[in-house]
């Protein structure tokens, strides 16, 4: 178990903001994570340490939005979730963090510009194709650095879902993820007992974030839930291509 007093520091806030992205304050809130624990451990152990966090942080989601989610949505995205962990699991290795970073960087700020010059358009409807590409690149970037939700959400944003809608759409999509990325993690043997016992000493934070979430989604109106996520979309693509960028340069 890791012991630095410092690691704490930095990790407490880490879970506690990944619980408040899956009660409904955006991924923002959440990509956060994995660089803050950065700061004190390996960013693949600071990953691996929160997958464990983040299964007791989607039940509580899960339950808490329990069948209020979009089944049209989650049967047109996990199909391909699935494929791009699999991909993951045998590529990622060939691509470093911060190309990807980037890569996803840029697409997220050019979805949250094209809202700001075009969001009087009518909500857009779903379809078989983009719910296959961005499901499976949501799988995809989940499975090396936790960053699937600016992928769900540029698919499922556009189409202006009710606020607790959306967000019982996001939870269970990440619960299915989540369980399954269990798999290659431990085959990629990430697993240790000393992340093991971490995960089980910050596993009691995971449903205070949550809650926290859920009660702010339930106080905020929904154009509110609507421009707080595009907002914190939009900060969120600048950090990516920001640290992508630094990362190829440095």
């Amino acid at each position: 178990m890791i012991v630095d007093p410092f690691f704490y520091v930095v990790a407490i806030p880490a879970v506690i903001f990944f619980g408040m992205a899956k009660g409904g304050m955006g991924s923002a809130f959440g990509l956060v994570s994995v660089p803050l624990m950065s700061l004190a451990v390996p960013p693949l152990q600071a990953a691996a340490i929160l997958l464990p966090i983040l299964l007791v942080m989607d039940a509580v989601a899960v339950k808490s939005f329990w069948k209020e989610w979009d089944e049209l949505n989650l049967r047109l995205t996990l199909p391909g979730a699935m494929l791009g962990i699999l991909v993951g699991t045998f590529t990622f290795q060939y691509f470093s963090d911060a190309a990807i970073r980037l890569l996803l960087g840029v697409m997220v700020v050019m979805f949250v510009a094209n809202y700001f010059l075009n969001r009087n358009l009518a909500p857009k409807l779903p379809t078989l194709g983009r719910g296959a590409w961005w499901g499976g690149l949501a799988g995809f970037t989940s499975f090396g650095i936790h960053a699937g939700g600016p992928p769900i959400s540029i698919f499922v944003l556009p189409q202006r879902l009710e606020k607790r809608r959306l967000m019982a759409t996001f939870a269970f999509f990440f619960a299915v993820v989540n369980v399954v990325k269990l798999v290659p993690y431990a085959a990629l043997g990430q697993f240790s007992r000393d992340n093991v016992l971490t995960s089980l000493v910050l596993i009691p934070l995971a449903p205070i974030g949550v809650l926290l979430g859920i009660w702010l989604l339930d106080k905020i109106n929904e154009d509110r839930i609507y421009a707080l996520s595009y907002f914190g979309l939009g900060l969120l693509g600048i950090k990516l291509s920001y640290d992508g960028l630094n990362g190829l340069l440095g």
